[in-house]
């Protein structure tokens, strides 16, 4: 999923005014974003020939978020590669070799079928999904980190997602990895290079509609979503829910091993932990889906639709226990530090 990032500065955050109106419209976004595609799979599951004809504006649909999300981006945020470049080269390594992995692994566990396991792997090797940079924000993680993240792993997406799709998945489904990355530069590379210019050209007015975004974004999804189910709803009636399981595990171990490269990558700050965890756990499964549509079957769609449900209701999940973990620990310290009565 692609929901534009939490503007921040690229220097520690400090406490200071309250959320922007940016920020606010993004933190209701991922909010109702899990009602709002739940909403869209009820709708394709009830007419499903409909709502599949939609397929063919799945990669327009994608352009528009990815166009949307090249908005939001700033030059500042690629800087951070040179100040501070071991947190973000190790989750960049760790966000194409983490989720790539476990998702082969879990292929093998479930012995799943062939178009079922390619789509899995193929949403492993997608690249960050910027819902993430909201969830870092209101984990209290480092956005700055985030952002620059997320971008990093999207722009280099034309390469490694072929290049891991056609290595992991091959064994399931023929891979045309040279036409999936030229499609990639069309849907993802393009479209975010081009947002980026409009920013800078006429940024003023980009600042004007950036609290739009995020709903631009969450309807794109809705109708990727629209699209897969309504192509997959045999599947999904027969194997709906073996496919939520397979997708819970693949994004709670993404969570849970990004943590530990995190903590590896900054052993002193605990946010870089923390959103190193967000970033890896939490996929562009609105890109594997619309891929999938196009180089696999319906059916490989499928364990994008369902991620894109999913990650975001866990991450608001993991945003809240980050929150809570940091009260919990100025409790203690303030409990250790308390005289004896």
């Amino acid at each position: 999923m692609s929901t534009p990032q939490v503007r921040t500065s690229q220097a520690s955050p400090a406490p200071a005014a309250g959320p922007s109106k940016e920020d606010r419209s993004a933190r209701v976004a991922v909010t109702v974003f899990p009602l709002l595609i739940l909403a869209s799979f009820v709708i394709a599951m009830v007419i499903p020939d409909q709502a599949a004809s939609l397929a063919t504006g799945t990669n327009i649909a994608l352009g528009i978020i990815m166009f949307g999300m090249g908005l939001t981006l700033t030059l500042p945020d690629f800087a951070l590669v040179a100040r501070r470049p071991v947190p973000v080269v190790i989750g960049v390594i760790a966000q194409y070799v983490i989720m790539p992995s476990v998702a082969w692994v879990l292929t093998k566990v479930f012995q799943l079928d062939p178009a079922l396991a390619a789509g899995v792997v193929l949403v492993g090797c997608a690249p960050g999904g910027t819902s993430s940079n909201v969830i870092s924000y209101l984990g209290k993680g480092d956005v700055a980190l985030s952002v620059t993240m997320t971008s990093i792993s999207t722009l280099i997406a034309p390469i490694m997602t072929p290049l891991l799709t056609k290595w992991l998945a091959g064994q399931y489904m023929p891979v045309a990895g040279g036409d999936m990355a030229l499609s990639i530069v069309k849907i993802v590379l393009v479209p975010v290079l081009g947002g980026l210019l409009v920013r800078m050209v006429v940024g003023r007015l980009v600042e004007k509609v950036l609290p739009a975004l995020p709903w631009i974004s969450v309807l794109g999804i809705c109708y990727v979503v629209l699209a897969v189910v309504g192509k997959s709803a045999d599947t999904i009636k027969a194997a709906g829910l073996l496919v939520v399981l397979v997708v819970a595990c693949h994004n709670v171990f993404g969570y849970l091993l990004g943590w530990c490269a995190g903590h590896v990558a900054a052993k002193d700050d605990p946010r870089v932990a923390r959103t190193t965890s967000i970033e890896v756990g939490m996929q562009n499964s609105g890109l594997a889906a619309g891929l999938a549509i196009q180089y696999f079957t319906p059916e490989a769609a499928l364990p994008g639709a369902v991620f894109s449900i999913w990650h975001n209701l866990s991450g608001a999940v993991l945003a809240t226990v980050y929150r809570r973990s940091d009260a919990w620990i100025r409790a203690r310290r303030a409990d250790v530090g308390a005289p004896s009565a």
